[in-house]
């Protein structure tokens, strides 16, 4: 079992807000994490500082996928009442979206009872959908938290590879070998075109989103081009931004924006479209092991995503998340303002030679980074050039991991 790291997140939202919602992709292990934290056996650090029996072996654990305990919600409000001294946590919450009214009359009379913290953890997907009822419902009620696939300050030190190659979520990357993680990849995919998407409103044929996903496969870390998309799919340029939107909904695909500096440049104004776990890219473009992977071209842009991905994960609360391109040729991969507005420059390689190239060093002349590091596949961390270094995954994770606490 690995230990996540937004446990400690879920603790403190749980201590400020009566209701947490605990959102992401289907399988990245929110039911485990929940279980493991409230459930009968488990008593995790910094239990005592939360609000009495919120760690109660009695503690109320509902999966609204089963009908059994679906039922019981028939009437939501005099069933949940029941257990106001304990953490409530619904899973699959989204089957029930007239549900978040209840809980707003229940959190809003427990408060006035003197339970203000606590009461429901809520286990769902990021949908837009989702969001929108919550909000509106339990708006200065609720807390959200994003639960990410393992990043590499989870893993052991020799698997950064493995997770690179796998991607992170739990069942993939701890397959007992490439066979098995990559079978588990392609049904994944499969029941999120055929169920998942489907359940959550778009009526989108199942083929032309796995054709879509796989063309922004081959495309990783490509600007969008929308227009080619469409014409790839035969469909019209609004479909092709309404696509991206249920993937970056679902937290499946990250849209990278550029930084709108004030630099007096010809600004790349496109976003980039990054699949977010890097196991799904290669299994989209069929490469279901290190081999296949390194013999690919699409390598050093899985590299690039998998760096975001994994920096972001750890990033203070707060950051903000750009990249850097002008027409000529200035550009830099990743650019993270830092909350007090703190701004560091990354440029993202694969290899074992990481060097700046001029693009990035152009870039640096026009931004003004505070700090710039050059990630590599290495392990040692040592200077390049004009005030920047060349620094491991691991090691920047760290220190961005050091800021958030």
């Amino acid at each position: 079992m690995i230990d996540r790291n937004i446990y400690r997140l879920v603790l403190d939202r749980l201590r400020q807000f009566p209701a947490v919602a605990l959102l992401g992709p289907r399988q990245v292990g929110k039911t485990t994490l929940a279980l493991r934290l409230f459930g009968p056996n488990s008593r995790p650090r910094g239990a005592n500082s939360l609000p009495v029996n919120v760690f109660s072996p009695s503690s109320l654990y509902l999966d609204l996928e089963k009908p059994s305990d679906l039922a019981k919600l028939e009437d939501a409000a005099q069933f949940l009442a029941a257990y106001e001294d304990r953490l409530v946590i619904l899973d699959e919450v989204q089957r029930l979206p007239g549900l978040f009214n209840t809980l707003r009359s229940l959190i809003d009379d427990g408060r006035r009872r003197g339970r203000k913290a606590g009461r429901f953890l809520l286990l769902g997907p990021a949908s837009i959908d989702l969001l929108h009822q919550s909000g509106e419902s339990l708006a200065g009620r609720i807390a959200y938290l994003e639960m990410r696939p393992f990043d590499v300050a989870e893993i052991g030190a020799n698997d950064v590879e493995r997770l690179w190659v796998r991607g992170g979520f739990p069942d993939s990357f701890l397959a007992d070998d490439d066979r098995g993680s990559a079978l588990w990849r392609e049904n994944f995919i499969r029941t999120y075109l055929e169920r998942d998407i489907p359940q959550l409103g778009p009526r989108i044929p199942a083929e032309t989103l796995r054709r879509f996903w796989t063309m922004l496969a081959h495309q990783q870390g490509g600007l969008l081009n929308a227009a080619e998309l469409a014409r790839s799919l035969a469909v019209e340029g609004k479909s092709i931004a309404r696509y991206v939107d249920i993937f970056t909904d679902l937290l499946l695909v990250r849209r990278l924006t550029p930084l709108h500096a004030n630099a007096g440049k010809r600004l790349i104004k496109s976003p980039k479209i990054y699949i977010r776990d890097s196991g799904l890219t290669h299994a989209l473009l069929n490469l279901p092991n290190r081999e296949a992977v390194f013999g690919h071209p699409v390598a050093g842009a899985s590299w690039e995503g998998f760096v975001i991905e994994n920096i972001m994960g750890v990033a203070p609360e707060g950051t903000e998340s750009n990249f850097y391109r002008t027409s000529n040729n200035a550009e830099v991969d990743l650019i993270l303002s830092l909350p007090g507005g703190e701004r560091w420059a990354i440029a993202i390689k694969r290899g074992l030679a990481p060097k700046a190239e001029k693009g990035f060093h152009m870039a640096r002349d026009d931004l003004e980074p505070v700090q710039s590091y050059v990630v590599y596949s290495g392990d040692d961390r040592y200077p390049i050039r004009h005030g920047v270094e060349a620094i491991s995954l691991r090691a920047l994770c760290d220190m961005l991991a050091a800021r958030q606490s």
